[in-house]
This record gives C-alpha cells, structure tokens and sequence, in this order.
C-alpha cells in the first residue's frame, strides 16, 4: 500500500521539483519570463476547455460554421406590383446595408470612440485589457475593455443567454468569466473568418439604436428621415453616441445628454486624426433637428392586406424554415398601389355619406334591432360582458355586480372618432362609448384579374387602426348575388338566358333545425309582389327576383348548385338547403368575387393569388405562384352568364342599372354586375364584372342586428354598388390601365346569339301599385253590385 501511495505522489513531487527549481534557482528575469510563459500556457488551456465545454463546465459555445453562417432577425418587405414598398414585417426592424452604403464620418466616428486600435488587433485588444486592470487597481472604477468585434459577438450570437454556461455559471463571480471567454473565443474565430470591413458592417447592421431601430438603415431613418449615405458628420456623431446608453443619450428623450455625448464623439474623433479641431469646433456647434419617426409593423399604405399576406404564406414559411418577422424575405404581390389608393378613396368617400345618411336615420333611437324593428335587450350589456375592460372589473370586484355597473357607466374622458376623420373629447361611459362605436356602418372591397387571379386592391374596411377585422373575409349572407350559381347550373343544365319561367308564388316544406321539424317555407319578392308575367330567366336575373330563382334552383337540384359555386371559387362549406339559393348560406368577399371572375375568364376557375414570388435574405428566389386553374364552366356556359350579368345593366328594371352613372363615359368597355342584399338589409353587396378586372363591395354593420329599416336605403344598389362605382370611375380613366377596356369575346361555339336576344316586362312598384288600386276598386265595385242584386232579389 505504501509503494502505491509513493507511486501516485511522484508525479507531484516531480513537478514540485520543476517549480522550485524554475523560480528559485534561476534570475529574476528568468522567472518573470517563465510565469508570463506559464500563465499564458494556463490562458490557453483554458480558453481550449471553454472551447471544447470540458466536463461540460462552461456550456456549448458558437462553431466555426454558426459564426460563417450567421444570420441576424431581419425585417421581411413587402412590394407591390408596381415596386412600391408596401409594408415590413418585423420583430426587429432591421434592414441590412453594406459597407459602401454607409457615410465614412460613421465608421469614423465609430471607431475613434469604441475602438480606436480596431485595425491593429484580432479581436481582443490586450493593451485595452491593461488600462483596464491599471483603472481597475488605481480607481476601482474600470472603463470598458470591449472591441467592437466582441460586442459584435455578444449582439450577434447572445452567448450569454443563448448557449448557456455550464456547471461553473451556477458559482457566483464566475458566470461573468465564463461569458466574457465566450465572446473572445467568438470575437478571435469572427476576426479569423471575416475581413475588418466586414466586421464593421455586421455591427452597424445589428447594433440596436433604441425606438425599435436596429441597424444603422432604421436608426437613419428614425431619427433623421434620412439614408446611411446621406448623415452628416454630426448625424454620425450622434448615433454613435447613443451605443454608450441608447435611452440616456437619445436625442428625443434626453436631447442635452445627446448633445454633450455627440461633441464627445467628435473631439474622439479629433483625437485619432479624422477631423480637425476647428471642424470639431464648427459641428459642436450645430444643434441636433430631427425628424424622428418611429416605425412600426402597420405603416403600410395596405395593412389588410399586408395581414392577408402572413395568414396566406405562413404555412409554407414553417415548412420551409422562414420566419416572417425575422427571416429577412423579399415579397413580391400582386397589389397595385395606383388601383389600391383608388379603391380606399372609393370607400373613403362613399362611407362618409353612407354614414351620414345611417346617423340621421336613427337619430332619434337605437338601431340594434330585431327582424320585427323591436330593440333587442341586453345588446349593448352582451358586448361590454365580452370586454377586457369588464374581465378586469371582474377580477377587481368578484361578486359584486353593482360595482362593475357603477364603473361601466362612469363617464371619463374619451376621444371620439367619425369617418370625417375628427376627433373629440368628451366625458362618456365605457356604456355610451360601446353605444357611439356599434353605430358604424363598416366595409369590404377587393378587386380581382379574372385572366390571372392576381388580386389588385383590397380594403379590409375604412380604418385599421380602430378596426383590425378584415371584413374581406369575414362571413356573411351573400343575398341575390348567390344567384350567380343558381343560373350558373341552370346553364350547365341545357337552359338559355331565353328559357321563361313565370314570377307567382312558391312554396315548400323544408327542415327548420331550431324547431326540428319541417315547416312550410314561402320566400318573397323584395319588393313584396309577384306579377304572374311568364319572364326570361336573363330577365329574371337582372330584375332579382325571387320567386323564379327558387324554382330554377328547384329544376337543376340546390345540391348541384353548391356543388357548382365550389367548382367556381366559393371555399365556406355551403348549407345546401332551399333557402341557399336566396344567398342564405354565409360566404366572404374574397371567394365571391373570385367566383364571379370564373365566369369573366371564360369559366376557368383561378384561386385568387397575392404573392408572385418570394426571395431570401441573400436574394435567392424561394417561391414561385403556381398559376391554379380548372375549367368550371364551358366556354358557352360562361358567356351566356356575361350576357345576363350585362343584363343587370341593360335590362329593364335592373338592379346594377345605377353603375350607369359612374360609367357612363367608358363606351368601349362591357360591365356586368350582381346586387344582392339580405334579410332585414344587414348585408348588402355588389360584384361588378368586366373582361379584365372583376371588383366586389360588402356594406354593413359589425353586428347583423345594425342595418337601415327600409330596402330604399339598405339595398346593394344603394350602398354597396356606389362603392364600386367610385372605384371603376377612378380606376378605368387612369390611362396606366387603359388595358383593362376591353369587351367580351365574341359568341363561343356551343352558344347561340339568338338566346340571348330577348327582353323582359319590367312592372315598376308604381304600376303594381296601381294594378292593386284597380282591383281593390274593382272588388268594391263588384260587392257593391252584389249587395244591390241580393236586396232587389
């Protein structure tokens, strides 16, 4: 046991020896230079087992091939068809430039003031250590000893938060020692992998400056509305100053530490030779002007569209590996800025006067009504129930009811908002405020290519700030326009625009789900009357009316119709009851209209497309659209349905007729268009066609029970119709779309010119009226005899 104890000793007696006899049988200067040597062997075994996490003490520290591959959460852009920039998405708003983008003055001014011996060391700068250990001894207070390669490496790859710190980061005092080991092994393998200007460009393009700006791009844009290329000198400064603290040295929160930080900067500079003192002295003297502007996620001329985009692409972005927010893509879309500024100003202009015309509609009661014109109780209570406001009420007074109420009806000041764009202060309840703000009338517009699917203009509804729900792809009851498919079908089915059904009553026994069991369902006309005249089914369609609707749907199965509407663009399942061929099963403005360009395009059926390509970080096309299509409709079906969409224009008693008055100048252009409104007027639509562009409005309350109490003022025609008219005013006189003027084609083998060429009897609610007046004096007149021949008998 002895010798076994003796043998596991002499390794230590041996290097005892070597000590001994290194530091106290040599001279002085030998032993200085062996402990310089020894402790810079110990540095390196050292660094080597924080490198190799040795015994898994310090954690995984970054590869060679991360620290190659590095990438950085760059914002995403999104760009029109016409090469606008429309929107960002970002966690992070950084936009990457290069070297050469960047004003000289700011690499200047960076280095002078955060690492002046930059270009002499690889990464670590040694004699910065010293001054620190020297500050550190003789004041206790040590300055920072950081290149900027090793901030680069913090910044860039987060050691201390991202690849932990082993066994010895639990022990206090060593954390800090493990993590600053970290960032020079980074910072040595990025000096040994990247050039010095590249390192720099990398800083400045992660660096975070404050206000949600990273990068030298955003923060140029942020604080000076300008480019890295065009700061000036004190500019440069400036940012540069901010590194240090970017709150405390802001120029928009702390403007006078700004000023003495930015004049710092500049004597730095003076320092190393960059600037003389008497330019030092000139640009100290310059106040900072900003134009500070801080930019978020929704400053975009399209932000119903911008959200459109992320909910489309975001499933191939998990299944590729890109991240929207932080991935750094390029992506191109089909909208047009020139179309879509036309459609916002369409809606723009034409809800103020709809809303206008709503507010004195109701001006002396409250519009949340039920399908018999009586105010519906606990309307307004329902929404405030449903309110963060009232969970956190709740939450401070559980079972206290009256004190929630007491809170919800106490005024304070709030800021009302109108379509007229102002806003007023005034001292209202949460009550009166969710009252004022269920009043709106909101909207939707999207405008389609048939040809191609792209989709040219979409607005969400009148404000994104105030009303994040896209009312584009929002359900609701498409009314008349639904009827599109019904005679779609009938077409399919061998009838013609020419075929004649006759306007008089229907009924039918269908299954009520509520009532679970079957009652008898007689749908009516909208304007309350059927004429018994025997009709074109062309007439029929442009006139709307319903009876006749009904029982086409009934020829050809209600079944196939929603078969049919599927083939041609509507994706919402479909209730396939009677009912749904009056529009009674909910739809989106989206699918709708792009249903509709089925039948522009010839039949041929073409998703509606948003995104052309996309292209990563380093410009590499990632995507491509994949031009979707199938044939819905025969080209003979498809042009006998143009035929009678044109008939809502051309025929007598027309529904689409009032797009006349927006149109009237474009004589070489065909339109077509669809009405629809549903019951009690809480939706109302209108889908116009054109060979080229096929466009679509929905107007309504946010709640079905909002709606105006007469089909006079409610109807499509009324409300939704002026939408699209506005916008094809604005958009077709543009001469940048002249191509859009164009015709339908000619007749296509299959169809016949004959079955078309025929025209309907319009009898207006004035003739019917009169017709009514007649027989109820004819019925008196008749009793009146009677009476006469029963007394003379």
């Amino acid at each position: 046991m002895r010798d076994i104890k003796s043998w596991a000793a002499w390794p230590f007696r041996w290097i005892g020896r070597g000590v001994r006899a290194m530091y106290f049988r040599r001279p002085w200067y030998v032993k200085v230079l062996s402990t310089i040597a020894l402790l810079f062997v110990a540095l390196v075994l050292y660094l080597l087992a924080v490198e190799l996490n040795f015994l898994w003490l310090f954690g995984r520290s970054p590869s060679m091939d991360e620290i190659r591959n590095a990438e950085v959460a760059e914002a995403s852009e999104l760009y029109s068809a016409d090469g606008v920039l429309i929107g960002k998405y970002f966690s992070e708003n950084r936009t990457p430039v290069t070297y050469e983008e960047v004003n000289p003055a700011f690499w200047q001014a960076l280095i002078a003031t955060e690492d002046e011996r930059f270009y002499l060391h690889r990464g670590i700068d040694f004699a910065a250590l010293f001054a620190v250990a020297k500050d550190l001894v003789m004041t206790g207070r040590p300055r920072g000893g950081s290149t900027i390669t090793q901030q680069l490496a913090k910044n860039m790859f987060r050691v201390r938060t991202r690849y932990g710190n082993g066994l010895l980061g639990y022990i206090p005092g060593l954390k800090i020692v493990v993590q600053k080991s970290k960032e020079w092994l980074v910072a040595v393998k990025m000096e040994f992998t990247f050039t010095k200007h590249e390192i720099l460009t990398m800083y400045a393009n992660t660096v975070d400056f404050g206000s949600n700006s990273f990068g030298i791009k955003t923060a140029a844009r942020t604080y000076f509305g300008a480019t890295p290329t065009t700061l000036t000198t004190e500019q440069c400064a400036t940012l540069v100053g901010m590194l240090k603290a970017t709150t405390y040295y802001s120029p928009k929160r702390n403007p006078e530490n700004s000023l003495k930080r930015r004049n710092v900067v500049l004597q730095n500079m003076v320092r190393v030779g960059d600037i003389t003192q008497h330019e030092c002295d000139s640009l100290s003297l310059i106040p900072i002007e900003l134009s500070y502007d801080v930019e978020t996620n929704y400053d975009s001329q399209a932000n119903y569209f911008r959200e459109a985009v992320a909910d489309e692409i975001d499933s191939w972005c998990t299944e590729n590996g890109y991240d929207i927010y932080s991935s750094g893509l390029k992506i191109y879309s089909t909208l047009d800025t020139r179309l879509q500024q036309y459609a916002t100003e369409a809606a723009d202009e034409q809800m103020r006067e709809l809303q206008q015309r709503f507010n004195d509609h109701w001006r002396y009661s409250n519009p949340w009504v039920d399908e018999h014109g009586r105010e519906l109780p606990d309307f307004i209570e329902g929404i405030a129930r449903r309110t963060q406001h009232y969970k956190y009420l709740e939450r401070r007074f559980p079972d206290q009811p009256d004190s929630i109420e007491a809170h919800l009806n106490m005024p304070h000041e709030v800021k009302l908002i109108s379509y007229a764009g102002d806003t007023i202060s005034e001292q209202l309840s949460t009550m009166d405020s969710i009252r004022y703000m269920v009043r709106f009338l909101h909207c939707g517009f999207i405008a389609i290519e048939p040809l191609t699917g792209h989709v040219k203009a979409w607005v969400g509804d009148i404000d994104f700030n105030r009303w994040k729900y896209d009312k584009v792809k929002a359900l609701r009851q498409p009314g008349s326009t639904f009827k599109l498919f019904v005679y779609a079908e009938a077409m399919r089915q061998g009838f013609t625009p020419c075929d004649r059904e006759i306007d008089s009553p229907v009924a039918m026994m269908v299954y009520d789900r509520e009532q679970k069991k079957e009652v008898l369902w007689a749908p009516h006309n909208a304007n309350g009357w059927f004429t018994e005249d025997t009709l074109p089914l062309k007439a029929a369609f442009a006139q709307s009316i319903n009876s006749i609707a009904v029982k086409v749907s009934r020829d050809v199965g209600i079944g196939k119709v929603g078969e049919l509407a599927a083939r041609m663009g509507i994706e919402t399942p479909l209730d396939t009851t009677p009912a749904l061929a009056l529009g009674a099963s909910d739809v989106n403005l989206r699918e709708l209209v792009a249903a509709y360009g089925t039948v522009a395009a010839g039949g041929q059926r073409r998703r509606p497309i948003m995104v052309t390509r996309i292209e990563d970080r380093h410009g590499r096309e990632v995507y491509r659209a994949a031009d979707e299509q199938s044939q819905a409709l025969t080209t003979a079906e498809a042009w006998y349905m143009q035929q009678m969409l044109l008939a809502g224009l051309r025929e007598p008693g027309g529904t689409s007729m009032n797009l006349w008055r927006y149109i009237g100048q474009l004589g070489d252009t065909d339109f077509g268009g669809k009405t629809g409104t549903s019951n009690n007027h809480s939706d109302a639509w209108f889908v116009g066609v054109s060979p080229c562009l096929v466009f679509g409005a929905w107007v309504g309350g946010e709640y079905r029970c909002i709606h105006f109490r007469s089909g006079e003022l409610g109807q499509g025609s009324r409300t939704a119709l002026p939408l699209c008219g506005r916008f094809v005013e604005k958009a077709f006189a543009d001469p940048a779309f002249k191509h859009y003027r164009q015709r339908f084609g000619e007749v296509p083998e299959g169809a016949e010119a004959y079955n078309v060429a025929c025209k309907g009897v319009y009898r207006s609610p004035e003739y019917m009226d009169s017709v009514a007046n007649a027989e109820r004096i004819m019925q008196s007149v008749m009793f009146t005899l009677n009476d006469s021949i029963d007394d003379s008998l």
